[in-house]
């Protein structure tokens, strides 16, 4: 599977770019600000169908323009041709169309395209708070099993409905326990479903995530992530209802899988609190190239790999490694961003792969030989 072409209209800072693709590598260079990262996103946006840098689609709307829209042509297993368009208007809804055809709900697309990203704050995965990790490995999960996704997109909205009745409870002055049971029942019965699914992943992800590691950093240190969660306790439901108390002075949920979290170790201690800058840049290209292995593993095909200014944020050892895997062909068609072209040009050069190199200058391209 590999993305042959590519259309931006209005995307950011993209008025009107048209885009052929190499099935290998494709280099894009130019100065911070050129636009480079702007097409890893609209790559990001076909598909998983948002953005991988703003979280409000109308961000992305160029400016004073009022819609944008993404297209990309694929050819998948078999040479069978996939056409996927992405319209954002001020507004309205997001639409994803598929052929032409319009999809009822975005996330029926998640996962058709598998699509693995390496970028420059990557390292807030380690640094950041809970949330940023438990986005990332739902998101794994979603592009392999839309059964989660559905669920998950479930459970955060009886979430959102109980902690909207918890704090209308306290405006009021009225409770409606039965309402309440009721939400409780969803959130517990899909919190422990969903659990389970992030426990599997994270068993089958532990062998990749050392081996990696171990190639990338040449170190011998055990890496591993230990999964943070009541939901899998053997009480969980009757923990869950033991807060209730808590939940109505605090108009919040206190229990339930988006209070879990992601620990990322190295040996028995958390990397943030030991790890040196190269450890934790090391556990986390690991991390990415474990998603990558399981994504091709489940999908039987390689998914697309973005690199956003990797070699800017690597030492040299790390870049070796890097090309030595992308030199075995380990991975299909990669996509990426270099400030600093004479650089990439001597790294890729360097390699038996077909490689396009496309230089930005202010949302402008030009193909180079």
């Amino acid at each position: 599977m590999h993305l042959k072409s590519l259309e931006l209209l209005q995307f950011k800072n993209h008025e009107k770019t048209r885009l052929q693709f190499s099935s290998e590598i494709n280099c894009f260079v130019g100065l911070n600000g050129s636009g480079k990262t702007n097409v890893l996103d609209g790559i990001h946006y076909l598909s998983l169908t948002k953005s991988a840098v703003q979280s409000s689609d109308s961000l992305n709307v160029q400016h004073e323009k009022d819609f944008f829209a993404i297209k990309g042509q694929f050819e998948l297993a078999e040479e069978k041709k996939l056409e996927v368009r992405c319209t954002v208007e001020l507004g309205k809804k997001k639409q994803i169309y598929q052929n032409g055809k319009a999809l009822a709900k975005t996330s029926e697309h998640v996962g058709l395209i598998p699509l693995v990203l390496i970028a420059p704050d990557d390292t807030e995965l380690i640094k950041g708070g809970s949330d940023g990790r438990r986005k990332f490995f739902d998101g794994l999960i979603s592009q392999l099993d839309h059964a989660y996704l559905d669920q998950l997109i479930r459970y955060h909205h009886f979430l959102k409905q109980r902690n909207a009745l918890l704090k209308k409870f306290a405006e009021t002055g009225r409770r409606d326990l039965t309402l309440l049971d009721n939400y409780d029942s969803e959130l517990i019965e899909l919190s422990s479903v969903l659990a389970a699914r992030r426990n599997e992943l994270l068993a089958e992800m532990a062998p990749l995530l050392q081996s990696h590691y171990s190639e990338i950093s040449q170190g011998q240190e055990l890496v591993s992530v230990i999964y943070e969660t009541e939901a899998l306790r053997p009480d969980f439901e009757e923990y869950f209802k033991s807060l209730r108390k808590k939940d109505l002075i605090t108009k919040n949920s206190n229990a339930g899988i988006h209070k879990d979290d992601f620990g990322f170790m190295i040996g028995e201690h958390p990397i943030r609190k030991i790890g040196s800058q190269g450890q934790q840049k090391s556990y986390i290209i690991a991390l990415k190239l474990a998603q990558f292995q399981i994504f091709e593993k489940e999908k039987g095909e390689k998914p697309i790999l973005l690199l956003d200014d990797i070699f800017d944020k690597l030492d040299d050892l790390r870049i070796a490694q890097m090309m030595q895997l992308i030199s075995q062909h380990t991975f299909g068609q990669i996509f990426l961003t270099d400030a600093r072209p004479e650089r990439s040009k001597k790294i890729l050069s360097e390699l038996d792969s077909e490689v396009s190199f496309f230089s930005l200058k202010e949302g402008l391209i030009s193909i180079e030989a």
